[in-house]
C-alpha cells in the first residue's frame, strides 16, 4: 500500500504544484486592497443670510461656493447638504420670504435640505412656492398631512442615489416642535422621528441600501435618540447654532453653527462589495475672510437683492459695550441685549413685568462698540412681532417662568428660555422640570400666585408659540394700538445713544454657573 501510495504521490504533485501556484495567483489578486469608493459630504446648517457676516469677516454663501467646486474637483463623488433653517428668519427674508436664498442655494449647487423649523415661518403656501424654486431636493418624511396621511407637499421618504456601483439612502427629519415654534398651520403634524424612521430603513435595507444618511433638523439629544433606535451611518444636524460632534450608538453626529461660519467635509469610505461605509474621515472648514470670494455669476446673482436692502445701512445710533446678540447666550443665560430688549418692551406697554423667549433674538454675533443702523436692529429683532400687554395670575406667569426653564437640563439651547425685565429668578436645573423654579420677585416683592400682574409679551408668545400655551386664553390689552418689537428696540437705542446696557443678576441658575450643562450622574 505505501509504495502505491508513492506512486500516485509523485504522480499527482506536478499537479498539485500548479494548482497551488494557481490559487496563490488567484488569492494574491483578491487579497490586494480593494479601492474604496469615496462619497464626500459637504454640510452647513442654518444659514438664513447669503452675504458674509460679522462684518463680512465669516460665513458667507459665494464662499460656499469657492470651496464646493474645490472640493468637486478633488472628489467626483459629492453631494451637499443643508440641515435645515434658511428661509426665515433674516432682515432679507422679512421682505423677500425666503426668495432670495433659494436662488443662492440653487447658485452655489445644493444637493438636499431638509426641513428646520423656520422654514414654515411664513406658513406652509410659501414653503410651497419656495420649493417649487428649487433647483434642489427638500426631505421631510415626518411632515404629515393629517387629512391625507402623506408627506408634505407630496415628498418622497428618501431618495437613493449611487456612487461607484453603492447605493445610498438619505432621509431627513424635522422637530416635533416646530407645532409650537413656527407657523406650519393646523394642517400639518410632525410625528416621532423613531417611528418614521424605522420603516424608512428597513424599506432601504429590502432595495440593497447599505449606507444610510440621516439629514436631520432636531436637538443633539434627539439626533442621539434617533441613532439608537435605527442603524444609520451618519447623521448630518442642524439647530443648535453650535459647533457639535458626537456620537451614539456608534453613529457619528455633526452640526455646525450658523450662517456659514464653518463648513463639515465628511468623507464616507464605502466598500464597493458590501455597501457599507468601511471607514469615515472628517474636517471643520472655517469660512471666513481667507476664503477666495465668489465668482461673478454668483455676486451678479445676488446684488439685486443688496440694492434693494440699501435704506438698512442708516444710522439709528450706537453702544458704548459689546451687545450680547449670540444665540446661545439668549437661549441659556441673562445678556446685556435680552435686557435691554426686555425693559424696553414693559415700558412701553406699562406693563409690570416682560417675559420674552430668548430664541427671537437672532442676530448671532456680538456687536462691538460703534455705530449701530438699522439692519442691526432687525438683525437682532426680524420677526417684527407686536407686543401684547397681558393681565394673568400669579399663579399663570409661574407656570410660564416653570415652562421656559423645563429644558435647560438638556443639550440644548431652548428658544422658549425666558429672558426677563421687572421679573427676577433663580433656578436649579438638576431639580424635574415643573418645579425647578427657588425664587421669583416682582418688582422686588415674591410673586403672589393670587395676585394679579400685566406682563409685556410678544404675539408670538401670546398665542402660544414656544409652548407657552399658558397664555392663549388670554385677550391682550393693547391688540388695536400695540408696538412692535422692532420700534421698541429702535426708539430704545436712539433715545440712549450712546447705550451701554449691563446684566444685573436678574437671571440666576444656582446649580451651575453661565451655559454650563449639568451633569445628572456626576463622577461619585
Amino acid at each position: 500500500m505505501n509504495s502505491l501510495l508513492r506512486s500516485f504521490t509523485r504522480r499527482l504533485a506536478p499537479v498539485l504544484v500548479l494548482l497551488l501556484v494557481a490559487q496563490i495567483t488567484v488569492f494574491g489578486q483578491t487579497a490586494k486592497p480593494e479601492c474604496l469608493v469615496k462619497l464626500t459630504l459637504l454640510q452647513v446648517n442654518d444659514v438664513y443670510q447669503f452675504a458674509p457676516v460679522e462684518r463680512g469677516t465669516e460665513g458667507g454663501l459665494g464662499r460656499l461656493l469657492t470651496l464646493r467646486k474645490k472640493f468637486k474637483a478633488e472628489s467626483p463623488n459629492l453631494l451637499f447638504l443643508l440641515a435645515g433653517d434658511t428661509i426665515a428668519p433674516s432682515v432679507e427674508s422679512n421682505r423677500f420670504k425666503g426668495k432670495q436664498m433659494i436662488e443662492a442655494w440653487n447658485a452655489i449647487g445644493l444637493d438636499y435640505s431638509v426641513f428646520g423649523n423656520h422654514e414654515f415661518d411664513f406658513g406652509p403656501d410659501t414653503l410651497r412656492e419656495r420649493m417649487k424654486e428649487s433647483s434642489f431636493g427638500w426631505l421631510g418624511a415626518n411632515v404629515i398631512v393629517r387629512k391625507t396621511g402623506k408627506i408634505f407637499a407630496d415628498l418622497p421618504p428618501y431618495v437613493i442615489r449611487e456612487f461607484g456601483g453603492v447605493k445610498v439612502g438619505i432621509f431627513g427629519i424635522v422637530l416635533r416642535e416646530t407645532a409650537v415654534t413656527s407657523k406650519p398651520g393646523p394642517d400639518l403634524e410632525f410625528r416621532d422621528p423613531c417611528a418614521i424612521a424605522r420603516p424608512i430603513v428597513k424599506q432601504l435595507h429590502a432595495k440593497g441600501v447599505r449606507t444610510i444618511i440621516a439629514l436631520t433638523h432636531l436637538s443633539m439629544s434627539e439626533d442621539k435618540a434617533l441613532a439608537k433606535c435605527v442603524p444609520v451611518d451618519v447623521i448630518i444636524g442642524g439647530h443648535e447654532h453650535t459647533l457639535l460632534q458626537s456620537s451614539s450608538a456608534g453613529t457619528p453626529i455633526f452640526k455646525m453653527t450658523a450662517d456659514a461660519r464653518e463648513m463639515g467635509r465628511i468623507q464616507l469610505n464605502l466598500n464597493p462589495r458590501t455597501g457599507k461605509v468601511e471607514n469615515i474621515d472628517w474636517q471643520v472648514i472655517k469660512v471666513n475672510s481667507t476664503t477666495a470670494d465668489v465668482d461673478p455669476e454668483f455676486t451678479a446673482a445676488m446684488s439685486k437683492y443688496e440694492g434693494m436692502l440699501s435704506d438698512l445701512a442708516v444710522r439709528i445710533g450706537s453702544t458704548s459695550v459689546p451687545l450680547d446678540a449670540d444665540s446661545k447666550g439668549n437661549r441659556t443665560h441673562e445678556t446685556n441685549v435680552a435686557d435691554l430688549l426686555a425693559d424696553a418692551m414693559r415700558q412701553s406697554v406699562g406693563a409690570d413685568a416682560t417675559l420674552l423667549n430668548g430664541g427671537s433674538i437672532r442676530a448671532d454675533l456680538t456687536f462691538e462698540p460703534g455705530e449701530l443702523t438699522r439692519r442691526d436692529i432687525a438683525s437682532i429683532s426680524p420677526f417684527g412681532d407686536p407686543i401684547y400687554k397681558l393681565k394673568m395670575k400669579g399663579s399663570v406667569l409661574r407656570a410660564a417662568l416653570e415652562h421656559g426653564v423645563a429644558r435647560s437640563a438638556e443639550d440644548s439651547e431652548p428658544g422658549r428660555f425666558p429672558q426677563v425685565s421687572g421679573v427676577r429668578y433663580k433656578f436649579d436645573a438638576t431639580r424635574p422640570a415643573g418645579s425647578r423654579l427657588i425664587d421669583v420677585t416682582v418688582a422686588g416683592v415674591p410673586l403672589d400666585d393670587n395676585r394679579d400682574y400685566t406682563v409685556a409679551v410678544t404675539k408670538f408668545v401670546s398665542e402660544g408659540g414656544d409652548g407657552y400655551a399658558m397664555f392663549k386664553p388670554l385677550i391682550p390689552m393693547n391688540k388695536s394700538d400695540a408696538p412692535t418689537v422692532p420700534d421698541v428696540l429702535r426708539n430704545a437705542i436712539t433715545s440712549g445713544s450712546p447705550i451701554a446696557p449691563k446684566v444685573d443678576g436678574r437671571i440666576e441658575r444656582v446649580d451651575a454657573k453661565g451655559d454650563a450643562k449639568t451633569d445628572p450622574c456626576p463622577p461619585k
